[in-house]
């Protein structure tokens, strides 16, 4: 065999040799590393430290500030809302409503993670998916447990348990607090009201807020309803009777027409002038830890106020 023809056979044998060293390599080369987590559209394997996250949800993004995260997207319906929610300012890229998220625009920002709304973005769950890993958790709708295990799911998401375990801790301990404050004979039943001209919502028992009273021994007027948050009329009112009035939104002119109706001065709440505007964001809209102490702080000295 001529000398040129061993040494190519030799080079061919090297080549061959580097490139299955190569496919070895990437064979063998550890993927990104990932975590599962489960939701409630299924379970999803998610960047054990996600850095681009995308909420369509208050609540969410009260949950990731909560863990040291900001959103680089979040859906807003107004300007300030983030900014009320948080009660500072910080960078993000507006991705559309919460009723309807541009996907367009949560595209462009290569999330490597899309927390939704089961309430509202169960339909569009898969289409969030094909964008970037995507967990359907609770809120809107929900109640206040099912919120604080949507919390500790985003912590879990994120990486942030240890951050997670010591905020609940605080959490518990400040609605402990709370609840000394309150009179355990106090047997006035509260309820919590939208009242729109097109429609008047009750928020029940299960509701976020009322669960969340409920907790502190604060009772709730609305009581085994279908839903958490219920359409009813001034007639259902009147047959619930609540001792106090929580509105966490009421329209001028309606509350101008119900002064004059008979109906509306049967209600205890109002005969003992026990009708309390509250922030509607606040009570209904926000749904986070802070929100909740809030709401917390403010009904118990609403109540007491009385007392004095």
């Amino acid at each position: 065999m001529s000398r040129r023809r061993t040494s190519w056979m030799v080079a061919i044998l090297m080549v061959s040799c580097l490139m299955l060293a190569a496919c070895a390599g990437q064979a063998t080369e550890k993927p990104a590393n990932t975590h599962k987590v489960l939701h409630e559209a299924g379970a999803t394997n998610v960047p054990d430290h996600p850095k681009r996250v995308v909420a369509l949800e208050f609540s969410f993004v009260d949950a990731l500030d909560e863990l040291g995260i900001e959103p680089v997207g979040i859906a807003q319906e107004n300007k300030d809302d983030v900014s009320g929610l948080l009660g500072k300012k910080i960078s993000f890229t507006e991705v559309g409503t919460r009723q309807q998220p541009n996907l367009e625009v949560i595209s462009s920002l290569k999330p490597d993670l899309i927390i939704g709304d089961f309430n509202r973005h169960k339909g569009i769950y898969k289409q969030l998916q094909q964008i970037a890993p995507t967990i359907i958790l609770k809120s809107r709708n929900a109640t206040y447990q099912e919120n604080i295990d949507s919390f500790k799911r985003i912590a879990e998401a994120v990486g942030q348990t240890d951050k997670m375990n010591q905020r609940l801790q605080l959490h518990e301990e400040r609605l402990a607090a709370a609840k000394q404050q309150v009179d355990p004979n106090d047997q006035r039943q509260i309820m919590v009201g939208v009242f729109r001209s097109d429609s008047l919502t009750a928020h029940g028992e299960t509701s976020f807020d009322g669960e969340l009273l409920e907790r502190m021994g604060i009772d709730n007027a609305i009581t085994k309803t279908a839903e958490p948050t219920v359409t009813i009329t001034l007639e259902q009112i009147v047959k619930w009777d609540p001792d106090v009035i929580f509105m966490a939104e009421a329209d001028p002119k309606l509350l101008d027409e119900w002064k004059k109706n008979p109906l509306w001065n049967q209600i205890t709440a109002v005969k003992t002038g026990e009708v309390y505007e509250v922030n509607r964001d606040l009570w209904t809209r926000y749904r986070g830890l802070d929100a909740a102490e809030q709401i917390v702080d403010e009904a118990i000295q609403l109540l007491n106020q009385k007392n004095k």
